[in-house]
C-alpha cells in the first residue's frame, strides 16, 4: 500500500454532521488528501468556520450546507441542492447523529422517563436522515466510478448497554441511540444489496471515542477494553478512509466494528 491508494484527489464527497468532534475529522483528513468536500451540519456558525479552515489550510473545495435533520424539508431541500450542483458523488459518509453525551430533554433519564417524543426525533436524525441521503444522491454515485456509501453506527448496535460503567455519573446510554445505530447496521445491508453493483455500502462501528468523559467511567470502560484504551477521531477515519478508497473495491455490507475489541468478551 502506498499514500497513492489513500489520494482522493479529483473525488468529491457528502459528509453529513461534518461540525461535529468526527465529522470534522474525517472532513480535515479527505480535504488534506485532496477530496472535494459538500459539509452538512445543523450548526452553521461551526460549519462555516470548518469550511473557511479548510478552504484556507487546503487545496481542496469545501461547500457548507446548513440544515436541519430532524426536519425532513430541510433535509430534502439540502440534498437537492447538492444533487443538483454534482455530477458524480464518490463518497456519502451519513455521520450526522444524536449521540449519548446530547442535552436533549427525556434522553439521558432513566429508562421510565425516556420520551416517545425524543425517540421519534433520534430515529429521525440517526436513521431516517441517512436513507434520505441514500435515496436522493442515488442517482450522483451512479455517476462515480468507484462510489462507497459509508454510515457511521456504533458499537451500541451491537450490544447491551453495561449499566455498571455509568453508575455514580451523568453518563447513560439512551435506548434511542442504541436502536437508531442497529438500524443503521442493518439498513447498511440492505442498500448495499440494493444499490449494487454501482454502489458499494458499509457501516462503521466506534467504540467510545475519548472526549473528556467522567474519569470514573473511563477507568471502568477501558478495564473492558483488550486494547486498554478508548478510541480516538484517527482510529475511525483510517477505516473510514479504507472503506472509501479503491483498497476495499471488493467489500460492500459489512460492519466494521472499531471499538478496541469491546464485542469481543
Amino acid at each position: 500500500m502506498s499514500a497513492k491508494d489513500l489520494d482522493f484527489s479529483g473525488k468529491t464527497a457528502v459528509i453529513t454532521g461534518a461540525a461535529g468532534h468526527l465529522g470534522a475529522a474525517i472532513a480535515r483528513s479527505l480535504a488534506q488528501r485532496g477530496c472535494s468536500l459538500n459539509l452538512v451540519d445543523i450548526d452553521a456558525k461551526a460549519l462555516f468556520e470548518l469550511v473557511d479552515e479548510l478552504n484556507s489550510t487546503t487545496s481542496a473545495k469545501a461547500l457548507p450546507f446548513a440544515c436541519d435533520f430532524a426536519d425532513r424539508e430541510s433535509r430534502l431541500e439540502v440534498i437537492r441542492e447538492i444533487s443538483g450542483s454534482t455530477n458524480a458523488l464518490d463518497l456519502l459518509i451519513n455521520n450526522a447523529a444524536f449521540v449519548g453525551t446530547s442535552k436533549l430533554e427525556g434522553w439521558s433519564v432513566p429508562f421510565e422517563s425516556q420520551s416517545t417524543f425524543i425517540w421519534q426525533r433520534v430515529l429521525e436524525v440517526n436513521l431516517t436522515s441517512m436513507f434520505d441521503f441514500a435515496q436522493g444522491l442515488a442517482d450522483n454515485l451512479k455517476r462515480a466510478k468507484s462510489p462507497s456509501v459509508i454510515n457511521i453506527a456504533s458499537s451500541h448496535a451491537h450490544v447491551g448497554p453495561d449499566w455498571s460503567l455509568y453508575a455514580g455519573t451523568e453518563m447513560s446510554s439512551p435506548a434511542a441511540y442504541a436502536a437508531s445505530k442497529a438500524g443503521v447496521v442493518n439498513l447498511s445491508k440492505w442498500l448495499a444489496t440494493t444499490m449494487a453493483p454501482q454502489v458499494r455500502v458499509n457501516s462503521v462501528s466506534p467504540g467510545g471515542i475519548s472526549r473528556g468523559q467522567d474519569n470514573l467511567f473511563v477507568q471502568r470502560y477501558i478495564s473492558r477494553i483488550p486494547l486498554n484504551r478508548m478510541a480516538t477521531e484517527s482510529d475511525v477515519i483510517g477505516t473510514v478512509l479504507f472503506l472509501g478508497a479503491e483498497l476495499s473495491s471488493f467489500i460492500t455490507g459489512q460492519d466494521i466494528c472499531v471499538d478496541g475489541g469491546y464485542g469481543v468478551w
